[in-house]
């Protein structure tokens, strides 16, 4: 089934590309078909889910691949995986169904974005280093020519600047993958065994030095500051569906590292260096917020609010490394709001990436200075926006609230601290609001004027992100009860 699952797409890409005779509409309608079966395929897995054996995966495949180095094509799910699979598929159909209205090569465009759904849920399922190293990198290249070759203003520096910083920093992941799998005895890339064995428990140097090639890979692709100043550039020029995508889902492969591979594989490690992960997650948080508090391009500010919430998750669990009296059901809370927020922000941001496309399809321009009274034209637009906006900045009721409660309550328990980040709340709620005030209040004027509201492929992939946000939000249960028993794993896997 998870086999099918991540090849379905790149075999319909492939599909698209060898058959040259297929119209620019047809090309369309299949991304939308795949990316649906896709979905109802991740449905009929998580109907089926029951939580594996603590440390083990639900739904293995493996079979050999690079027996020399003892890496297998090895692929599973649990709790921390399966919510991002199904996150993933949601975020790539409504960027299908987003798309049925573009003209500009639809054929290739479909075919990339299946190629990048492909590796994107490969990377979630994968249960070998050297699989997540391989689909990783690919998600790298799929973006870089999504920029490039589908983007507007400086599209081609940004395209480069977000290739070249990405791709140095999974050269730094994959030395501390080789790290790991040399200190391994026996040597494997295997993450099931890797994360029994803890091979660089009792090395502190050693250990150290393999956490920080591996979070310096991770960090970037989060990214954490100081390493996201690709970030801004890259969705600013990004096409709509390519910023969703890239904040929707390519973001959290950096923040899925850190629970997967980073705190399971090095706990000792991990407890050392906690405190440097939660001031990193403390300055991401406030400097994310005071940045877009300060932006008057739309899909700049929402860029870096995405530095802003991916700073929660950072802070958040590296409160779960904080081993300090009896504080395992705190720092479980934690990771759990950490996932939690990973699904939340996929969804939201993917939403309102998806609006500011709308805004330039519309008017050529991000700037907030150039709309006001939208809501008069476009109120079914301003209705989403104001949903979105206020589930970014943590509203009861929504899915941004479930995670920012649980990992604040978890971290604020297991380091005090860390309450200096509600800064970056406060401060979000700012932001957002005076961009709903600035673009959808008052007279209608400047590119406002004629502005046209959400046709049916803008409207029903907003509606159905921020449905799915809203549901969490009011009926989180079924989505907790998948997280909790593998974060509960993470934090006894750290506390060894």
């Amino acid at each position: 089934m998870l086999s099918l699952i991540v090849f379905l797409p790149l075999a319909a890409a492939l599909a698209l590309m060898a058959l040259s005779r297929l119209g620019d509409g047809a090309a369309r309608w299949v991304w939308v078909i795949v990316a649906a079966l896709d979905l109802a395929l991740v449905a009929a897995l998580w109907l089926t889910y029951e939580p594996p054996v603590a440390g083990r995966l639900a739904f293995e495949e493996r079979a050999e691949w690079i027996p020399g180095v003892n890496s297998s094509y090895h692929v599973g799910v649990d709790g921390l995986s399966l919510p991002l699979v199904a996150m993933t598929a949601v975020v790539f159909l409504a960027c299908a169904v987003f798309a049925l209205r573009s003209s500009d090569r639809p054929r290739a465009q479909a075919a990339l974005f299946l190629f990048l759904q492909s590796v994107s849920l490969g990377l979630f399922v994968a249960a070998d280093l050297i699989l997540f190293f391989l689909f990783f990198d690919l998600s790298i290249v799929g973006m870089y020519f999504v920029i490039a070759g589908w983007g507007h203003g400086d599209a081609g520096r940004s395209a480069l600047k977000f290739f070249l910083y990405t791709f140095l920093g999974s050269l730094a992941l994959l030395a501390g993958f080789i790290g790991l799998y040399v200190a391994a005895d026996p040597h494997t890339f295997d993450m099931v065994e890797l994360a029994e064995q803890t091979p660089l428990a009792g090395s502190s140097t050693a250990g150290a030095l393999v956490l920080a090639a591996i979070l310096l890979g991770l960090a970037v692709k989060t990214p954490t500051v100081p390493f996201h100043t690709w970030l801004p550039p890259a969705h600013t020029d990004a096409p709509a569906i390519g910023s969703a995508v890239l904040a929707g889902v390519l973001l959290k492969m950096g923040t899925y590292g850190f629970v997967r591979i980073a705190m399971p594989m090095l706990p000792e490690a991990w407890r050392a260096w906690a405190w440097v992960v939660v001031v990193v997650g403390i300055v991401s948080v406030v400097y994310g917020a005071l940045v877009a508090l300060a932006q008057t391009d739309f899909k700049r500010m929402v860029a870096y609010t995405s530095v802003n919430h991916m700073g929660y998750v950072v802070l958040a669990v590296g409160a779960a490394g904080i081993v300090a009296g009896d504080t395992a059901q705190a720092r479980s809370v934690a990771v759990t709001g950490a996932v939690t927020q990973m699904v939340s922000h996929g969804l939201i941001t993917a939403a309102l990436f998806l609006i500011a496309g709308v805004m330039w399809e519309r008017a050529g321009t991000y700037d907030m200075g150039f709309y006001g009274g939208l809501a008069g034209p476009a109120p079914r637009m301003a209705a989403l926006f104001a949903v979105g906006a206020f589930a970014s900045l943590g509203l009861p009721g929504l899915s941004g609230f479930i995670a920012e409660f649980q990992m604040f309550t978890g971290s604020i328990a297991a380091a005090p601290v860390t309450a200096v980040a509600l800064v970056g709340i406060l401060v979000t709620a700012a932001l957002f609001l005076r961009a709903l005030q600035r673009i959808f209040t008052g007279a209608t004027q400047g590119a406002s004027i004629g502005f046209g509201d959400l046709r049916p492929a803008e409207l029903w992939p907003i509606t159905a992100l921020l449905t799915l946000s809203l549901l969490i939000g009011i009926l989180p249960r079924p989505l907790l009860d998948v997280i909790e028993p593998a974060a509960q794993v993470v934090v006894q896997l750290v506390g060894r």
